[in-house]
């Protein structure tokens, strides 16, 4: 991928193995993303995308120290990840989230007993001074919640609840958002409401943005790059006229 001028590299990683007891779920993983762009990472069930995330954000650490706690299962970590020109590989979520890489989980995992308007402020304590500007961007975003702002999440349709997930994970301020799997079970028509957030978040807030999905024909036509994952490897890499134009890709990812 050519850097463009204008952008700089905002996050690398290079080289994370990740082991859970003796399976490798990633294998050796170098990928980059460069600033205010959308990264796209495609891949299978199984093909290490939501480890990858973990890793990214730093959840994996804390993964790994509850399982030492409770003498579960082992975990190992390798590898490198800088964020801004920083060394992040040891910080643990939280002080990730303060650097402002926020993680926007799979399968939403809102708060469902507590209201829209409860989920969109629990996400905002590490913005407080922000929260109302923030709250007014995420209902112009979608806004389908503020007809909902007082209703349980957990009576949210999945569309509704992927919006509220991403608007909890905006209420941060994130430099950078994580989005794993946010189609997963959504209708078409949730998911060009989704998709079309995205890239205004990028557009309007110049946020950075990497997404993960398993099928890669919605989300092509918004990124600027991707990455393939195959049994936590990375296969390939391209913008998206070159994976378009790889035949196996296009007929394995993209259903064309």
């Amino acid at each position: 991928m050519e850097v463009k001028e204008s952008n700089r590299r905002v996050l690398e990683a290079k080289e994370l193995m990740v082991f859970y007891e003796n399976m490798l779920a990633l294998n050796n993983v170098t990928l980059h993303c460069e600033e205010e762009s959308i990264l796209g990472v495609f891949g299978s069930n199984s093909a290490g995308k939501s480890t990858l995330m973990y890793t990214l954000s730093g959840i994996i650490l804390d993964i790994k120290y509850k399982e030492e706690m409770k003498g579960g299962e082992r975990i190992s970590v390798f590898g490198k990840i800088t964020f801004e020109g920083k060394d992040i590989t040891s910080l643990k979520p939280h002080e990730r989230a303060r650097l402002g890489i926020i993680l926007c989980p799979e399968r939403r995992r809102i708060f469902p007993e507590s209201s829209v308007l409860e989920n969109l402020f629990i996400g905002s304590y590490l913005a407080r001074k922000e929260r109302e500007e923030n709250l007014e961007y995420v209902l112009n975003l979608f806004p389908r919640l503020k007809d909902h702002l007082k209703r349980q999440g957990g009576f949210l349709s999945g569309g509704e609840q992927q919006m509220l997930a991403i608007g909890r994970a905006l209420m941060a301020n994130p430099k950078m958002l994580l989005l794993d799997e946010p189609l997963l079970g959504l209708s078409p028509a949730y998911q060009e409401i989704v998709i079309t957030g995205i890239k205004q978040i990028r557009d309007t807030r110049k946020i950075t943005i990497i997404v993960t999905e398993q099928y890669a024909r919605p989300v092509l036509p918004i990124i600027d790059y991707g990455y393939i994952l195959e049994n936590g490897s990375s296969v390939l890499s391209g913008t998206k006229e070159e994976l378009l134009d790889n035949p196996d890709v296009k007929s394995a990812y993209f259903g064309v």
